[in-house]
């Protein structure tokens, strides 16, 4: 796939936004809230932040930055979705030039939009090419994080499963915090953290699709058997599939094309936003166990004696 190389800064970039530190620990979620008494859904981020490698953020929403019909717009819905981290990559066509927004570069909005940056190393197909896309990013946004992608197959842009562990274990040795772009396979998500990642970002379906969760089965049991935070990157469309893989368990969702291309990026930003919170809300809230038969909802005192035959 065809890539054009940006013009960088001569000059390593400022991190962009700031990261707090963690009071405790990202263990494992689901056993803590086995122990303790569930939060209040409504007492809001402060109170249940999404914590990744020991630092804790507001929210639980990631956003891409690319393929917005305008900087302007990618300002707004970045400022209606108030998201954790902004990905963007070193390959983004056209980032070494002024994009519009007052003449200011690709580089100096996300300076100014105040969010942390993961860099991504879109475009890699080979690991010798994501270390050094990555240590390129390391230089140039001044930041450890970086968000693992291996691409195995230019159409379907899947991972390539058979050396993404690899390629995560090598930057994890070299100090970086890593999210790797994975499929649900069980397998290889508990081989990612065997490589030491503290979080894995599995796909609902092939990016850009717009599909939703297209094997809710793979996903719920990663969710069951997995304790690391689950990020779900790439192919979800609308935010009922944001809502519904929330209220699965998943920690957090990433997208960009489901609100860059929709009719009105910045309010469907917003959808999102809102989506993602009522899934952790109802996740926190603990569901109702379904039922094969119909369940009474109001008292049965006084109901006729046949109905209790």
């Amino acid at each position: 796939m065809p890539t054009i190389e940006p013009s960088l800064p001569k000059e390593p970039l400022h991190r962009v936004g700031s990261f707090s530190r963690s009071r405790e620990k990202a263990g494992d979620e689901g056993a803590a809230r086995r122990a303790n008494p569930l939060p209040h859904a409504g007492e809001g981020a402060g109170t249940d932040p999404l914590a990744l490698y020991g630092e804790t953020f507001a929210s639980r929403l990631l956003l891409g930055t690319s393929r917005y019909p305008s900087p302007a717009v990618l300002q707004s819905a970045v400022q209606r979705a108030q998201p954790a981290m902004l990905t963007a990559s070193l390959r983004r066509e056209g980032a070494g030039s002024a994009e519009g927004h007052g003449g200011r570069s690709f580089w100096q909005l996300l300076q100014a939009l105040g969010v942390p940056v993961l860099p991504n190393t879109a475009g890699c197909h080979s690991a010798d090419e994501v270390f050094t896309t990555a240590q390129m990013a390391r230089e140039v946004f001044a930041t450890p994080w970086i968000k693992l992608e291996l691409i195995g197959d230019d159409y379907s842009l899947q991972p390539d499963t058979l050396n993404l562990v690899e390629a995560a274990r090598r930057l994890v040795r070299d100090g970086f915090k890593v999210l790797p772009y994975c499929t649900e396979d069980l397998v290889l998500c508990q081989r990612l953290v065997d490589a030491g990642c503290q979080a894995v970002m599995p796909w609902a379906a092939p990016i850009g699709t717009g599909k939703g969760p297209v094997n809710p089965y793979a996903m719920r049991l990663l969710r069951e058997r997995l304790s690391v935070p689950l990020i779900v990157d790439a192919g979800l469309g609308l935010p009922s599939h944001a809502c519904q893989v929330m209220e699965w368990g998943f920690d957090a969702v990433l997208l960009n094309t489901a609100v860059a291309l929709a009719q009105d990026p910045v309010a469907m930003a917003g959808a999102f936003a809102d989506a993602v919170r009522a899934g952790r809300s109802a996740f926190l809230a603990g569901a109702m166990r379904e039922q094969d038969a119909a369940q009474p909802s109001t008292p049965v005192l006084g109901t006729p004696f046949w109905h209790e035959a």
